[in-house]
């Protein structure tokens, strides 16, 4: 038997292993539509995590803390999958979730346009209308070297070499794109749902590094429904509309200038 205690106290009891998934769908239909992932303690997991033993559980839904960070994410992964599509020769370097979005940095010979980004946006709502299925798996570290080096991710080959040699190799896979991840992520590219948005492009040094080759980096933001998204959109319009930068010069101020950067020369 296997005792699962859920946040209001209740216990529920399973004649053997269940998953998240199975938890959701055992509390009502419902949450498991809702649900995300579960929570044990501090820690966020998939949904597919397996539990055989006793455990506190909470399921994760979209109004939890952590629960945008992690829709963050799996944008992030969507918008890789998206350019490997479009652009064959593109490597894939990281794509972490940041405040009210996310990135991810390419190494790509042609740069991305403007224009690109909306094409790409589309195949992004092409994804999430496949509903793909996203998966986890543990791989040796040889064996992740191999799969990428294959690939020509060679940026990825530098990040498992750079892993401690305890460290376990996971993966997340959905549709044709796997990538090096710790996790956790959402059950399927569905569940990211379509209010989403590129917003701007960037270049960014891997690793920081101004010696290292300048990759191009792509943002966005995501949000739960329509309304939220909407509402970041307008917020970033008025802060425009009231860009000192803009007003000093438009309204023949100040203006600034580069052989002396942070410098105002007032008019």
């Amino acid at each position: 038997m296997v005792a699962i205690t859920l946040p209001d106290g209740s216990v529920r009891n399973f004649e053997g292993p269940i998953t998240g998934t199975e938890l959701a769908a055992d509390i009502g239909p419902g949450l498991a539509k809702a649900a995300l992932a579960v929570r044990v303690g501090d820690e966020m997991l998939d949904l597919s995590t397996l539990f055989d033993v006793d455990t506190a559980v909470s399921i994760v839904t979209s109004g939890d803390d952590g629960a945008l960070e992690l829709l963050c994410h799996d944008t992030a992964h969507l918008l890789a999958e998206a350019v490997l599509e479009m652009y064959p020769g593109a490597q894939v370097t990281i794509g972490p979730s940041i405040e009210n979005g996310f990135y991810y940095d390419f190494s790509l010979d042609t740069p991305f346009t403007p224009e690109d980004l909306e094409k790409i946006e589309v195949r992004m709502h092409e994804i999430v209308e496949r509903d793909e299925v996203i998966t986890r798996e543990v791989w040796t570290r040889s064996d992740a070297i191999e799969y990428f080096k294959k690939g020509g991710q060679s940026y990825k080959v530098e990040l498992i070499n750079d892993l401690p040699e305890n460290e376990a190799i996971t993966v997340y896979t959905q549709g044709g794109f796997t990538d090096l991840c710790r996790g956790p992520h959402l059950p399927s590219t569905g569940k990211i749902g379509s209010h989403f948005k590129l917003m701007k492009l960037a270049g960014a040094y891997w690793r920081g590094n101004s010696d290292n080759e300048m990759l191009q980096r792509v943002y966005g933001t995501v949000w739960p429904d329509k309304k939220q998204l909407k509402q970041y959109l307008h917020m970033l319009e008025e802060a425009e509309k009231r860009d000192h930068r803009r007003l000093g010069r438009e309204m023949s101020l100040f203006h600034l200038q580069d052989v002396a950067a942070g410098s105002v020369f007032w008019h």
